[in-house]
């Protein structure tokens, strides 16, 4: 996937400004992948068992994934359904219903952590991360 797919996107982007995270899941740590994404991105790859050891659902650089996924579960999960069909229709419905203004204020707290954490840090933190 990571040949065929995601490099050739990466052409149309200067990768020496790109930072990719990459979750931890066995498959994706695998020495082969590792190996061709330090390849890519060099020391700016965001993964277990690369150059930069990220903790797994990280709030710092997946705002979206730490707070939005859970809201979205308990909501696509909150009238039990019995079907793939209703699981998928609860999924629909709950992603449309999500509001600009949610975003926004996911974002902007997330801005503001990251502002602190690289204040406390002292150090660059990625302004554009590619995640996997």
């Amino acid at each position: 996937m990571i040949i065929n797919f995601f490099i050739p996107v990466l052409n149309n982007h200067d990768v020496q400004e790109l930072w990719f995270e990459q979750e931890s899941a066995t498959c994706h740590t695998a020495r082969a992948t590792i190996d061709l994404l330090i390849d890519t991105f060099g020391d700016r790859l965001i993964s277990r068992f690369g150059p930069v050891n990220w903790p797994p659902r990280s709030c710092d650089l997946t705002p979206l994934d730490y707070f939005l996924w859970g809201y979205v579960k308990s909501l696509v999960y909150a009238d039990k359904p019995q079907t793939l069909d209703h699981l998928e229709d609860n999924i629909r419905r709950v992603i449309a219903d999500i509001r600009p203004q949610m975003l926004e204020k996911v974002i902007e707290n997330w801005t503001s952590r990251l502002d602190y954490i690289r204040a406390s840090r002292g150090s660059h933190m990625p302004e554009t991360i590619f995640k996997m």
